[in-house]
């Protein structure tokens, strides 16, 4: 039986994703990207109150999008916590080893991280010569020119390093990453969700700034949840059979 590419495991109004893919170091696959996405979607429509995001093995969180199977459909923006899966619940990334390109976007969209001391982000795409310009609102997230560094030169920024500029929380011995992001997870877990989620609101739909790429995903996403719609069937097939539909709003 073929292992999951991501786990969803509850516990105690927690959840904890896990990218499951060691062997290709956590590489963004189309399949994973699917299941990431499916994972957010569960997470967003569940009772629990926040998620851990983290990876198997602490080599690498993920070395970013597959070169051999890079995601298209569903695209890698689908599974970025708040962009591809808008939801008011609290996201904390619990990071080790590489992460690298679109997998550093993830953490970004997150909104807690927690860094273990063997962290390596950097992001090549400038060297690389392709960008899906999601990272681009790194520089609303970080002082700008730090942004402006870390997008454009492809330098490697340590844990010290993301912990200094504001990339992430806290940096913790490697091994110990989850256990930091669940601390946090159980006082997110334990507080008022409509206070959580009123903040959560407030600073991602009025004080952080969004780039032109977020924008087009927000509303791509839009139009792909009514492409994929009930009602878009239930619409098609009245037209078909000439009668009147009955939408149900989902």
């Amino acid at each position: 039986m073929t292992e999951s590419l991501v786990t969803y495991e509850s516990k105690d109004r927690i959840a904890l994703i896990t990218i499951n893919r060691p062997e290709k170091m956590n590489a963004l696959s189309n399949a994973l990207v699917a299941d990431l996405r499916d994972a957010f979607i569960r997470f967003r429509d569940s009772e629990d109150r926040c998620a851990v995001l983290t990876s198997s093995g602490d080599k690498a969180f993920s070395v970013g999008a597959d070169i051999k199977d890079p995601p298209v459909d569903p695209d890698l923006w689908e599974c970025m916590p708040g962009v591809g899966v808008v939801t008011d619940k609290p996201v904390i990334a619990a990071v080790a080893g590489y992460c690298v390109g679109g997998a550093y976007c993830l953490v970004q969209f997150c909104d807690v991280a927690v860094a273990a001391d063997n962290t390596d982000f950097f992001y090549p795409e400038a060297q690389l010569g392709f960008c899906g310009g999601l990272v681009a609102s790194v520089a609303a997230r970080i002082p700008h020119k730090i942004a402006m560094e870390f997008m454009l030169t492809g330098k490697h920024f340590d844990a010290q390093r993301a912990y200094e500029v504001g990339m992430v929380n806290k940096v913790v011995p490697v091994g110990q990453q989850v256990e930091a992001a669940m601390d946090y997870a159980r006082i997110l877990a334990d507080s008022s969700p409509m206070v959580v989620g009123m903040l959560k609101r407030f600073v991602r739909d009025t004080v952080t700034a969004k780039g032109p790429s977020e924008q087009h995903a927000l509303a791509r996403g839009e139009l792909l949840g009514i492409r994929r719609s009930e009602d878009q069937q239930e619409g098609g097939a009245a037209f078909r059979e000439k009668r009147k539909p009955v939408f149900k709003g989902r």
